[in-house]
């Protein structure tokens, strides 16, 4: 299975490892290290020698709770950060939902617009649906991240997501997006109690029937501290497990903050694979 993107043609046959570069100063596990732009840019040299197949750049928090960044703000943190990072060699995926921010980035070479607001957000689709080679990921988001968790999902969440993540899918398609540009997330942690992720993460196999590749997003999240008891910057052994866990139920993307310790657990997953 190949995830077709701006520069690249991604093949999905082996699990792709993609590192979290936030230029941010309030993402809820890493903000702040990574402030200024010859951080960033040194952080994301670092992820690709540690063995990141894809980085995903990101501008500004959705954390439960965070508040909404200016446009001019984001595009001043992420624009600069780009253009350093789209000589590096790998696809670079843009962590916004703001149409004026996916078309900068995409107008100077980014691969791969991931949007946790799936592209509902006005013009967006547009914009995604303007450039014919980008890729794209849809993710599912019950309510927004100020309010998501004040009153998470009710009933059968996995029919839910699989029910949205599909039509979200199909109208872009209608909009001339090919199929193969088209990743899906499950959206861990966004508007969805502790029991409800693992339901997701416990039946994904019913999430990748719907026949597009699956990303999962399970690094150092709350629900692994509430059954862990784990703070966050303690969450690299959980994030790590739980990414493992989704390529065995057939992800195909993992995002996480410890690319190397990810790597290289799902090296010891692939030896098993192969006997």
């Amino acid at each position: 299975m190949i995830w077709q993107t701006s520069r690249f043609s991604i093949d999905l046959a082996e699990p792709r490892v993609m590192g979290i570069v936030n230029a941010t100063p309030d993402s809820f596990s890493d903000g702040g290290r990574h402030g200024s732009t010859a951080a960033a840019l040194r952080h994301c040299e670092q992820l690709l020698r540690d063995g990141a197949h894809i980085l995903d750049i990101g501008g500004e928090s959705t954390r439960p709770g965070s508040p909404a960044v200016p446009l001019d703000e984001e595009l001043a943190r992420v624009v600069p950060l780009v253009q350093g990072a789209v000589s590096l060699g790998v696809p670079i995926s843009i962590d916004t939902y703001k149409p004026e921010v996916m078309r900068a980035v995409l107008d100077l070479g980014a691969d791969i617009i991931n949007d946790i607001w799936a592209l509902r957000q006005p013009g967006a689709a547009e914009v995604v649906a303007s450039h014919p080679q980008c890729g794209v990921c849809l993710m599912h988001m019950h309510r927004d991240p100020q309010t998501m968790q004040m009153a998470p999902m009710e009933g059968d969440v996995v029919q839910q997501v699989l029910y949205f993540l599909q039509r979200s899918a199909l109208d872009l398609q209608a909009l001339g997006v090919e199929k193969n540009r088209i990743v899906l997330d499950p959206g861990i942690g966004f508007g969805k109690t502790v029991e409800q992720n693992f339901a997701l993460l416990a039946h994904q196999s019913v999430l990748r029937a719907a026949g597009y590749p699956l990303l999962a997003g399970w690094s150092r999240k709350s629900s692994l501290g509430a059954v862990t008891g784990l703070a966050v910057e303690q969450r690299m052994v959980p994030s790590v497990a739980a990414a493992v866990l989704a390529v065995e139920r057939g992800a195909s993307v993992v995002r996480v903050h410890d690319v190397r310790e990810t790597v290289a657990a799902l090296a010891v997953w692939r030896a098993m694979q192969a006997v």
